[in-house]
């Protein structure tokens, strides 16, 4: 009886749960409406871009000292290169090599000395160019395939942009004896004396303008030049009968003239270098044909840091040398070392 009475009431809290539930349930099912929320983003109000009101001032610059501790450097207005070239060749032949040929050694050497000094507005430039080559072919004595001594100083002040006012001093010469070989026929040659140093060697003054728009590119106007031509050896005028237009009986020759000088230094492709020197001298108070034209070109191609192939040439037309224009021509593949 006890255990009844304590059963019915549990059953009667377990029964007004569920329908409690029930009713919750049936509320819920009756407040669910279905919302359309494309017709909620139309009535949506967006706020105004920059709602804050700013205010722009415009920006101003200006220069201001800044204190700096001055490093301990110097500066170096001298720039200096030297470039030292060998080339050698060689060939032999064995006495019975049924194509023929001559044992033959040749060498050639090439040193360039080249500094510059450049302060605003004056600037100098200073060239020095040895050149000396021989060969010796079986049977016969050395020959000598070049020979140069080329001496070269500029100072120029700057006049504006592209003008200088300059003056230079230049010597040119040569440091051994210069044959002309005439054949005589049957394979004999006889040999004819010309040239040695300082005859002929040449000393130029000049004074003048200098345009120079690229610094590969320079073009000299000596006004006022002057030129002493030296034939210090009275022997060379028995087969050199002008004797470089030097009177017999004097060594030195005096000449005022106007002089241009064009000079052309640059990379025109990669890892090919052109160097190339013009000088035209005109005499005052001599006939035209004695003006004179000078072409030096030096071509080169590096091959790698050390080999290279160099192709030389040189034009002169010199009325008081041989009355037709003469040239020369040189291929050689050498050595050729440029520091710094």
């Amino acid at each position: 009886m006890f255990k009844t009475r304590l059963v019915l009431p549990f059953l009667a809290l377990i029964a007004l749960g569920i329908n409690a539930k029930a009713q919750q349930t049936d509320s819920l099912k009756r407040d669910t409406v279905k919302i359309d929320t494309a017709q909620i983003n139309k009535l949506r109000i967006d706020s105004r871009k920059n709602a804050i009101p700013t205010r722009v001032r415009p920006v101003q610059l200006q220069r201001a000292q800044v204190p700096l501790t001055m490093l301990d450097y110097k500066v170096n207005y001298w720039k200096k290169a030297i470039t030292f070239g060998l080339n050698f060749s060689q060939s032999a032949f064995s006495n019975n090599y049924a194509a023929g040929g001559v044992n033959a050694v040749a060498l050639g050497t090439n040193f360039i000395y080249h500094t510059e000094y450049n302060k605003a507005p004056f600037s100098y430039v200073s060239e020095l160019n040895l050149q000396y080559g021989v060969s010796k072919n079986k049977g016969q004595g050395k020959r000598k395939t070049n020979d140069r001594i080329y001496f070269d100083n500029k100072i120029a002040s700057q006049l504006s942009k592209h003008w200088y006012l300059f003056g230079s001093l230049t010597f040119e010469s040569q440091f051994d004896k210069g044959y002309n070989y005439v054949d005589n026929g049957n394979s004999t040659f006889s040999s004819q004396y010309i040239s040695n140093f300082m005859s002929p060697g040449y000393l130029t003054e000049a004074l003048g303008f200098e345009y120079k728009p690229t610094g590969y590119f320079d073009l000299r106007l000596g006004t006022g030049t002057a030129r002493q031509t030296f034939v210090l050896d009275h022997d060379i005028h028995h087969f050199q009968t002008d004797n470089y237009g030097v009177d017999t009986l004097k060594t030195v020759k005096n000449d005022l003239a106007f002089q241009i000088v064009a000079l052309f230094d640059k990379d025109i492709m990669k890892n090919i270098h052109l160097n190339t020197r013009y000088a035209l001298f005109i005499p005052y108070g001599e006939s035209t044909k004695f003006i004179t034209h000078r072409i030096d070109m030096v071509l080169s191609a590096r091959v790698n840091r050390l080999i290279n192939v160099t192709i030389n040439g040189t034009m002169l037309y010199d009325r008081h040398t041989q009355k037709d224009v003469q040239a020369t021509e040189g291929l050689a593949l050498g050595m050729l070392y440029k520091f710094p």
